[in-house]
């Protein structure tokens, strides 16, 4: 799978590549005149070529700027870690791994097992006598 940003760039160079042969074609319509099937004058009109370059150049802009938006957005929502509310089990290429094994595979990391401070506390608060009730 190819990394996001090299995805992205793809479109847009795609993107780009649709709209400049529309350019292209458009200026080949004009020297060649295959704007009389449509009832428009013979000869080379500068004007014309020239708006219709505008307008394209103005509508890829426009999509230009909207793809990249989209394509931005989606690769910050890919950076997310989805992890199972019930099991703790962390979704990674269209499978279901455990935490340990989510680390390792993507990090080469290896795991252990500890308790943090508060649920430490949580857990042997009741297990360990308070002095001042022992008064």
């Amino acid at each position: 799978m190819l990394p996001t940003k090299r995805r992205a760039d793809g479109i847009l160079l795609k993107q780009a590549l649709a709209f400049a042969s529309l350019i292209v074609l458009s200026w080949v319509s004009e020297i060649l005149h295959v704007s009389l099937l449509f009832g428009a004058s013979a000869e080379f009109n500068w004007a014309r070529v020239i708006a219709r370059t505008l307008v394209l150049v103005a509508v890829w802009a426009w999509m230009h700027w909207t793809t990249r938006r989209v394509l931005r957005r989606l690769h910050h929502l890919e950076e997310f870690v989805h992890v199972c509310s019930w099991c703790r089990k962390v979704g990674s290429d269209d499978q279901w791994l455990t935490m340990e094994d989510y680390f390792g595979e993507k990090f080469s990391a290896q795991t252990s097992h500890g308790i943090c401070p508060a649920c430490a506390v949580a857990a042997f608060k009741p297990l360990i006598p308070d002095p001042a009730e022992a008064d």
